[in-house]
């Protein structure tokens, strides 16, 4: 009612500083100040959009793409799973860094082997829940046993340009184009370890890496042949050239053939091999000295690509040897 002072906040508490006291509703300066625009549902915290982005993240730093017997990381580190996949890279003496072993696993002979041979190498035996190997494995298959490796350290290809100019023999490098296969990586590295080659240079984008595919592919001749990344694989060609390598390109339409080749072969050269689909790319093949084709005695579209890299290699270090 009007005029009425015994209402509650009517009046003024003489005692009491002056300011709004009983009765002001909530309508001081900073509660009525505005707090900006309202944030994104995936910004709020608490919000189901929030949480979303939160678990998107936490996946991408521990997800890898899975490579050929296993899985395998492509962030910080790779990770094999599976029990043959574990074995496997154990006995190929892949470069890991730990094994996992699930709580209370059932041991069979793999697990048992397993078990010898990191014990043997000296590899740190992790024990965790299944539900940590789970999330370490993205949900794959490890039944109970998981091995981590460290990312390939990879070369420059100046560093396989120095090494030849510091050797007493003349170079022998690979260069793979589109050879997307960890497996025909890993054989070719092999290859090229057997007959004295110095290295393998692939591109960094559309190739294959050296994941724990790779690795085992290679039995160990990765430890010894560097794999060395080129940004622009035509551009690599061309500085090989510039340091004095003849640049030998293979292609099922090559112009000579092998066992026809009149090259001075002691001199550095970088065997170019590409894809079995696709082959040689335009670029690469424009920028190539020679382009030789392998004589076979039946019609053939193609061979795969670590086996024809093994031919012209082997080939090469024959006549050096002669």
């Amino acid at each position: 009612m009007a005029g009425n002072s015994k209402r509650r906040g009517a009046v003024r508490d003489a005692t009491k500083k002056k300011g709004s006291s009983v009765g002001s509703g909530g309508n001081r300066k900073r509660a009525l100040e505005g707090k900006g625009p309202t944030p994104k549902a995936s910004e709020r915290k608490g919000h189901a959009k929030s949480r979303q982005k939160k678990a998107a993240a936490k996946r991408a730093t521990s997800r890898g793409t899975r490579g050929a017997g296993g899985g395998a990381r492509k962030t910080t580190s790779e990770i094999i799973f599976g029990r043959n996949a574990v074995v496997e890279a154990l006995r190929a003496e892949v470069p890991v860094t730990a094994l996992y072993v699930a709580t209370r696993i059932d041991g069979d002979e793999r697990v048992r082997e397993a078990l010898k041979i990191a014990t043997t190498r000296g590899l740190p035996l992790l024990e965790a829940p299944r539900g940590e190997l789970d999330r370490l494995a993205d949900g794959g298959p490890h039944q109970g046993l998981l091995l981590q490796m460290p990312p390939y350290k990879y070369s420059e290809p100046q560093d396989l340009m120095d090494a030849v100019a510091e050797s007493e023999t003349a170079g022998l490098v690979v260069a793979l184009d589109g050879v997307t296969d960890p497996r025909n990586l890993g054989a070719i590295v092999r290859s090229t370890a057997a007959f004295g080659g110095t290295g393998i240079v692939v591109p960094e984008r559309r190739s294959a890496g050296m994941t724990a595919g790779a690795w085992k592919a290679s039995a160990g001749a990765a430890v010894r042949v560097p794999v060395a990344r080129a940004k622009n694989l035509t551009r690599t060609l061309q500085e090989f050239q510039d340091s004095g390598f003849l640049i030998i390109g293979l292609a099922v339409d090559g112009a000579i053939d092998l066992s026809e080749l009149d090259v001075d072969v002691n001199q550095d050269v970088v065997v170019v091999v590409g894809s079995e689909g696709k082959g040689l790319t335009r670029l690469v093949t424009e920028t190539c000295d020679v382009l030789v084709r392998i004589p076979m005695v039946r019609d053939v579209e193609s061979l795969n690509a670590s086996v024809a890299t093994s031919i012209v290699v082997h080939e090469l270090s024959q006549r050096r040897r002669s």
